[in-house]
This record gives C-alpha cells, sequence and structure tokens, in this order.
C-alpha cells in the first residue's frame, strides 16, 4: 500500500474507471467515424484492448499492494475481493473484445457493440465493490441493460431478437423481486449499507418484524439467483446463450455470473452473518438446496442436448450449481479446516472465486469456438463439428482442453479448482454433498466427450470449405487454453490471493 499512501482515496476506483473510460472513448471514436470499415474496427478493437487489460493491470497492482478503501460513505468499497473480480472481468472482456474483431465484421453498429460490452463490465466492477443493497441495486442494472441490448446485437437473425426479449422480460421480472426484497430489508433494518444491517440484526434494533426481513432475505437470493442462472431462475440462459453472438454469450455466462456470485459472497457474509439471522432466516440452507437443484437440472439437461451451444448453456447453469456449494457450506464459525491456519469458511469461499476464476477463461474459451465455427458456418449440432480437427487443430486442441477442464480432469486448472471446493465442502461435513456434485461431474464427462469425439473421431458428413482465418478468434482461443493450462503450476499463487481475500472481508 506504500507507493500509493500519496493519492487520494478515488484513485482505488481506476480499474472500474478504466472500463467506463474505454466505453466512452468507443463513442467518441463512433461519433468522428461513424462509418465502419477494417481500419475503425481495428482501431475499435485496439482501444478495446487497451481498456480491458489497463483494468487487469490496475487490478492486479492493487490487489499486490493490498489495498482497501471505503468510498462514498462506505456504499462502495474497493479491497481484496472486488480487485480480484475486477480483474477476472478485465480478462474476459480482453478475450470477449478480440474475439469479437472478426465475428462483428460485417455487422453494424460496431462501435456501440463494444461500448456497451465496456458498460457492463463497468457494472460488473461496480458490484464487486458495492457495500450497500442501493448501490448493489444500480451497479446490477448497470450489468443488465447493456447485456439485453448485446443478445438481440444481431438484428438480421430472429433468434437474436427473441432471446434479447426473453432475457429483457424475465430480467424485468428478477430486478422486482430483487428491489423488492431490498425494500423489505430496509423495511426491516432501516438501513441499506451491509454493515449496518449486520449491525441492526445483531443488536435486535430492528424497526420491522423477523418474518420481513426473512422475506426480504428470500427475495434478494432470487434477485441473485437470476444473475448467476440458478434454477428455477435459470430459463432465460438457454435461450439468451444460444440466440446471442457467440463471444457475447461467453461473456455473460462467465462475467455477468461472477458478478453475481461476489455480491452474494459479500452480501450474505457481511449483511446477513449466519450466527445473526439463523433463527429468521437460514439462508446456507436455501443455497444448499438451490446448489442441488441446480447442478443437477443444469447437467441432466446438457446431456439431452443436441446443440452444442444449448449444452453449453446448460453445462453453466450445472457449474452454477458447483460455487453455490460455497455458500451451502458456509458455517460463520471461523472453525479451522482442512488446511492448517486458514478457516474453513475461508477455504470454501476462496475455492468458488477460484473456481469462478478458471471458469472464466475455460467457459469463455469455448463459446469462443462456438464463435469460431458460426464464423465458418458451421451447423449448430453435434455432427456439424465431425472431423472439424482437420481445418482447425489448433483450436481443436484448445477445445478439448477446455472440455475436459470443464469436466474436472487434469489437463486444466478445473481439476484444482473443483478438487480445492469439495474439499472445502468436506470440512463442512456435507461429504454427502460433493458425492451428488461427483455424481453430476461424471455425468458432464459424457456429454462434453461427445463434442470431443465429433471433433476428433467423427467423420464430415459433408465436406466443408474454408475460406479464411479468422486471426482475433484464433487468437482468443488459443490464448484462453494457454492461461487454462498455466493456472495449473500457478493455482497456489491465485489461490493464496483468493483465501486471503476472503480472510479480509471476513
Amino acid at each position: 500500500m506504500d507507493p500509493l499512501v500519496n493519492l487520494p482515496d478515488w484513485t482505488a476506483l481506476a480499474p472500474m474507471l478504466a472500463f467506463a473510460a474505454t466505453a466512452l472513448a468507443l463513442f467518441l471514436l463512433d461519433s468522428i467515424e461513424p462509418e465502419s470499415d477494417s481500419l475503425s474496427l481495428t482501431v475499435l478493437t485496439g482501444a478495446g484492448l487497451v481498456g480491458s487489460l489497463a483494468a487487469v493491470v490496475l487490478s492486479g497492482w492493487f490487489l499486490a499492494e493490498g489495498v482497501s478503501v471505503a468510498l462514498f460513505d462506505s456504499a462502495y468499497v474497493v479491497d481484496e475481493m472486488s480487485l480480484f473480480f475486477t480483474a477476472l472481468f478485465g480478462s474476459v472482456t480482453a478475450l470477449v473484445v478480440l474475439g469479437s474483431h472478426d465475428y462483428i465484421a460485417d455487422e453494424p453498429y460496431q462501435a456501440e457493440y463494444y461500448s456497451l460490452v465496456f458498460l457492463a463490465a463497468t457494472g460488473m466492477a461496480m458490484v464487486a465493490s458495492a457495500n450497500s443493497l442501493a448501490a448493489a441495486f444500480v451497479a446490477v442494472e448497470l450489468v443488465s441493460l447493456p447485456s439485453y441490448a448485446l443478445v438481440a446485437y444481431l438484428k438480421h437473425n430472429r433468434g437474436s431478437v427473441e432471446a434479447g426479449l426473453k432475457y429483457f422480460l424475465v430480467g424485468a421480472l428478477s430486478s422486482a423481486i430483487f428491489i423488492y426484497g431490498i425494500s423489505l430489508v430496509y423495511g426491516a433494518t432501516g438501513v441499506m449499507r451491509f454493515d449496518l444491517i449486520a449491525e441492526a440484526i445483531a443488536t435486535d434494533a430492528l424497526t420491522g418484524g423477523p418474518g420481513i426481513l426473512g422475506l426480504g432475505i428470500l427475495m434478494v437470493i432470487g434477485g441473485i439467483a437470476f444473475k448467476t442462472a440458478a434454477v428455477p431462475f435459470h430459463f432465460w440462459a438457454p435461450e439468451a446463450y444460444e440466440g446471442a453472438p457467440a463471444p457475447i454469450a461467453g461473456f455473460l455466462s462467465s462475467a455477468s455470473k461472477a458478478a453475481g456470485f461476489v455480491l452474494a459472497f459479500r452480501a450474505f457474509t457481511v449483511a446477513f452473518p449466519l450466527e445473526a439471522v439463523s433463527g429468521t432466516f437460514d439462508w446456507t440452507l436455501a443455497f444448499l438446496i438451490l446448489s442441488i437443484v441446480t447442478m443437477t437440472l443444469g447437467n441432466f439437461a446438457a446431456a439431452t442436448q443436441e446443440k452444442v451451444k444449448r449444452m453449453l448453456a446448460y453445462s453453466s447453469i450445472g457449474h452454477a450449481g458447483y460455487v453455490l456449494m460455497a455458500l451451502a457450506a458456509f458455517s460463520g464459525t471461523g472453525t479451522e479446516g482442512l488446511l492448517a491456519g486458514v478457516s474453513n469458511d475461508s477455504l470454501v469461499l476462496g475455492a468458488g472465486m477460484l473456481h469462478l476464476l478458471v471458469y472464466g477463461f475455460m467457459n469463455t474459451g469455448a463459446f469462443l469456438f462456438v464463435a469460431l465455427a458460426e464464423y465458418w458456418g458451421v451447423g449448430r449440432r453435434f455432427e456439424d463439428y465431425n472431423g472439424l480437427w482437420r481445418d482447425a487443430p489448433i483450436a481443436s486442441v484448445a477445445m478439448t482442453v477446455f472440455l475436459f477442464s470443464l469436466a474436472g480432469l487434469p489437463v486444466g486448472a478445473g481439476f484444482l479448482s473443483k478438487y480445492v471446493l469439495f474439499m472445502g465442502v468436506i470440512g463442512a461435513g456435507l461429504w454427502w454433498l460433493v458425492v451428488i456434485a461427483l455424481i453430476n461431474s461424471a455425468l458432464s464427462l459424457y456429454y462434453y466427450s461427445r463434442l470431443v469425439k465429433a471433433l476428433w473421431i467423427e467423420t464430415p458428413e459433408t465436406p466443408r470449405e474454408i475460406d479464411s482465418y479468422p486471426t482475433g478468434i484464433y487468437a482468443a482461443v488459443v490464448g484462453a487454453a494457454v492461461v487454462t493450462v498455466l493456472l495449473l503450476p500457478g493455482f497456489g499463487i491465485v489461490a493464496e490471493e483468493a483465501i486471503a481475500a476472503v480472510g479480509a472481508l471476513l
């Protein structure tokens, strides 16, 4: 923190401001040259990469310095957890920007597309730092509104427009549930800030009855469940991901999902401490039920899909169920777990953060591989991918790494993130929940292997003609695969940061 000691507190907003400034700069570039061509698209992509990587570098620097700053009467907090997730958002945004360079080359409104991506990323960074229910709601809406437009970006594609409309309608309903839950919590406690809510609950200084508070907490869970695509608020995800541009599907399934989880981690550990609210509403039980139903339905539904994009969509729902295990296993007691000197609560929440980080690279990479297939006009079904390795051997290797890592095999860091998460859940005494997760992971290996088999073993039904190789998408796919693999040897370093971030929060 010493190098920052002479800087004003507001400079801690720099990672988030990098996203916002990039969005405004892209609007400015569009106003100077509204007619897009190959040069302007290159400029737009370059500006997007600079902005997203700047957010990653700033977040990493502040994280290394241990920055912890409270702003706006502590309604906004920049700490290790928020910086960890902001670095994740920046990394995923960089991959999406790079992958979109070729994907939207023939589409109109390219500057607006990139601007909306960065406005959504700005909202995600705000969600990570929100320390008040009011700030959290505004930040969530800043994520949601650009996302609706991005899903419907392919205006000539009926499926994209229909997906955007369905996403908007379900999003409006979930926002109503979320804001009503916030109003009930405010009515019961008289405050919005997370730490003050906890203080009001702990001192029994409620202005409303415990029933109102319990119902409010339940509805807040519902609002967050929408952002994480948890059952039963998952209905929008398969339709939105299938209709959206493939890079946007990766963006929403990785970064947007992580934004929902960081809000859940902060809100429920700080605002609703388990020892204070367990008599009113045991939210760990709610997350336990959500975890089981979400991972089971997501994986079983994915196993029945015939379209690759829908399979990945339901797979992403299943992975939300795995991360929900971290909240289900939270005890609030601070007892030491399986890792010496570390509380099991820090271990299990840190493991959830780690899985979201690794998932961000491998899942975004998988959707970018789908973007590559769509760029070539490859169909949507599994059999349409038959023998694709002959045309794209490097990209097919990368996709195999993504799929097996998503399944939990030790070809990428997905194996270690799941291992640490399962160990933390076992440390909480929920060994049977890990058994359910292992069964679901085994099922996921089946449907991931279907695509691997199509890529490498099956013969294409019709000859495939490929005229060009998109550099941007290729670079994004390979880059995501490289990071997924490199996180295996570097997992210990990242794990220390994640567990320390949770420890500082608790």
